[in-house]
């Protein structure tokens, strides 16, 4: 591609995965969490839509439950989305990072920075996408959304016996730590990269980035994109979607 041809970092295309195989244990027996309903609507079309608020998405990319590809398909295409973004679903793998991987394998080639989003994350603000991808289009090749620890955070060791009192070991100094969050946002070559080389220690997407030792930078997260796992949790996003419905006319 010739220079003139070639995108400004304004004009990259962001495409956006979304595993949603995972069963949802801790939100007890039913449906795949990212299909459990909030506000009515299931959480998996909340985050879909969450991520196409963005105007810098044109395509959003679902990963399904191996055996359920066909049934989130007939999802999104029952509920209202935008327009001007394309949808995909494809079958995922046994793992999330098989499903990730699978949805890199599904984008087409001229989209170069991928945003990966969990499904239990259904409230995330535009504002948080957008911060994550300027953050990818300035050059950082992988970047994070994170908010500063409201809780003093201890370090335990494991105790004798299941159940019974633990160790303290440390106390981690709690300014430099940050809860991270996601969409997590990536220079796209660099995820593959990745997802080819990293196979240990994966706690997400970004941390696979780490082990390549290439640089992560964090960019103000939001106290809505929390991630439903709990029975609470669902109580707690009603409560957003139900202010929101109020200031917002959402």
């Amino acid at each position: 591609m010739s220079d003139e041809s070639r995108p400004t970092p304004a004009q990259t295309p962001v495409a956006a995965v979304i595993p949603a195989a995972g069963r949802g244990v801790r939100l007890g027996p039913g449906a795949p969490k990212a299909l459990r309903a909030l506000n009515g609507t299931p959480m998996l079309i909340h985050a879909v839509r969450a991520l196409a608020a963005s105007r810098h998405v044109s395509l959003v990319v679902v990963v399904a439950p191996p055996d359920g590809a066909a049934e989130v398909k007939s999802l999104l295409d029952a509920h209202a989305l935008p327009e001007r973004t394309d949808f995909q679903v494809v079958p995922g793998g046994q793992s999330r990072q098989e499903s990730v991987r699978i949805g890199l394998d599904a984008l087409p080639p001229h989209y170069r920075i991928v945003l990966v989003h969990d499904a239990a994350r259904p409230l995330v603000p535009v504002d948080t996408v957008d911060a994550v991808i300027e953050a990818v289009r300035d050059g950082a090749p992988a970047v994070v959304p994170a908010l500063p620890l409201a809780d003093t955070v201890k370090e335990v060791a494991p105790a004798a016996v299941a159940g019974d009192p633990e160790p303290v070991v440390a106390t981690p100094e709690r300014a430099r730590l940050r809860a991270v969050q996601t969409p997590q946002g990536f220079d796209r070559a660099t995820l593959v990269r990745a997802h080819e080389s990293v196979t240990e220690n994966v706690t997400d997407d970004a941390s696979m980035v780490e082990q390549l030792g290439l640089p992560v930078v964090a960019v103000p997260g939001h106290e809505e994109a929390f991630k439903v796992t709990r029975p609470l949790d669902l109580i707690l996003a009603e409560a957003v979607l139900a202010r929101r419905r109020l200031t917002d006319g959402f």
